[in-house]
């Protein structure tokens, strides 16, 4: 039997938190056009948002009703329209009996802990003519016993399709292959099985294709979006996937239409708000945790990596991918006030202070405003030179006096070169020993 394998494009919805959902009236048109012409079995329109306004330039709309407006008079041809509801945001009323309207599909997302009431709604979407996609947000958090019970729940009602959502980008392709084998074992033959990617390993093409060639003849279903287009570190790129299936799959996607829409519609978007791989979005996957817990250590703009490596640690493993933004407050705060000993590095440098001029120089414009003024106190005086987290060309220092890890970081080949400087550093940084004579205050806590 030939296996069954269908592309699904998300770009008008998963690539609407790039841009708020704001395509304009005549790209969704044109967007929606190419994705029809491109083959791909199946287009996600926007999202459905009680919330939200009806705007016929955003692909975020109130009602089925609103969909027909933007959409009504699109063909689509073979394709599958579908629209995505966040569970809790689009109650029942807002969707019109499935012959009424241009949307043939329903796909509902929803954390684990909400998956009963969350089916319970799918059924009544169900009941309303609509073609039902369950989709398991952040499949990683799921335990074996909690996945088990979603397929009971699931069986139980028979839905279209159910689909794994790597929401933060987690898993590589023994993972996707693992969770895909439960599903398959214990899942109703009938239901089609869905992969959703993120790339924030740069492993979202490559997971699809896994998907993919799993060894099953039920239904596979892979999302996609226009050059990864979508939230966080993006999607696996629909263009790419497309051009595998054509390979593997058996498949005749149209491509050229998919880099036309790209070339025409995306690149704009992109230019002025870029998506994609990114090194908190990679910290994050590396530490199998929220993304804001990074973006609010690396805002601080003092820690160094392996500060906030330590700090994310620290995440009790419930908490990790839960957003708790008083648990990252405080875990940084906890780090910021372990005890440290400056006692022994003061001491010593009172001593080699005593009885002599100091010079300190902090980065700034004044300091080439007044070189000459300071390259003459320094010939006369002979003082102690320190630089503040640089070292000034053009006056010899003595001693590099460091106020965060970061900066060492920065400028530690050029140390390695400074042999005749000594570096002092706060006790509010991480700092490697490369062999440097410094007097270093202990501790490690950023300030």
């Amino acid at each position: 039997m030939t296996k069954r394998r269908a592309l699904l494009d998300c770009t008008l919805r998963d690539g609407g938190y790039v841009n708020d959902w704001a395509f304009g009236r005549e790209n969704i048109a044109y967007l929606f056009e190419r994705e029809v012409n491109s083959g791909v079995e199946m287009i996600e329109a926007g999202f459905l948002d009680e919330r939200r306004p009806f705007d016929p330039d955003r692909t975020i709309l109130p009602d089925t009703a609103s969909f027909d407006r933007v959409f009504g008079t699109l063909p689509k041809k073979n394709a599958m329209v579908v629209a995505m509801i966040d569970y809790g945001t689009c109650g029942i009323e807002n969707l019109a009996p499935a012959d009424k309207t241009c949307l043939d599909g329903i796909r509902v997302i929803f954390k684990k802990d909400r998956r009963e009431e969350a089916i319970a709604f799918c059924r009544e979407v169900k009941a309303l003519g609509y073609q039902v996609f369950v989709q398991a947000v952040s499949i990683t958090d799921y335990a074996p016993d909690e996945l088990l019970d979603l397929i009971r729940l699931v069986n139980d009602f028979q839905p279209f399709a159910v689909s794994m959502v790597d929401t933060y980008g987690l898993l590589n392709d023994e993972g996707v292959l693992s969770i895909l084998k439960v599903f398959d074992e214990h899942l109703t033959p009938s239901i089609a099985l869905g992969y959703h990617a993120h790339n924030n390993f740069q492993l979202g093409f490559a997971n699809a294709a896994a998907a993919l060639k799993y060894g099953t003849d039920r239904e596979i279903l892979v999302d996609g979006s226009l050059y990864g287009m979508g939230k966080s570190a993006g999607n696996a790129p629909i263009e790419l996937i497309a051009m595998y299936m054509n390979e593997h799959c058996g498949k005749r996607y149209d491509v050229l239409q998919m880099q036309e829409a790209i070339s025409t519609a995306i690149m704009d978007i992109y230019e002025k708000t870029p998506w994609g791989y990114k090194l908190f979005f990679y910290i994050a996957a590396s530490n199998h945790c929220h993304p804001d817990y990074v973006a609010f250590l690396m805002n601080k703009r003092t820690l160094s990596i392996s500060a906030i490596n330590e700090i994310l640690s620290r995440i009790p493993e419930p908490e990790k991918l839960k957003k708790n933004m008083k648990l990252i407050e405080s875990l940084y705060l906890s780090y910021q006030t372990e005890e440290c000993s400056d006692e022994a590095a003061r001491a010593a440098l009172k001593d080699l202070f005593s009885g002599r001029e100091v010079l300190l120089l902090g980065p700034g414009e004044s300091l080439k405003k007044e070189e000459e003024r300071i390259r003459a106190f320094a010939e006369k005086k002979q003082p102690i030179v320190i630089s503040v987290n640089h070292l000034y060309p053009r006056v010899p220092s003595t001693w590099l006096f460091l106020t965060n890890s970061r900066r060492y970081n920065q400028m530690a080949r050029k140390l390695s070169e400074e042999r005749d400087v000594q570096v002092i550093a706060t006790s509010n940084g991480q700092f490697a020993s490369d062999g440097l004579e410094s007097a270093v205050g202990g501790g490690r806590q950023d300030r």
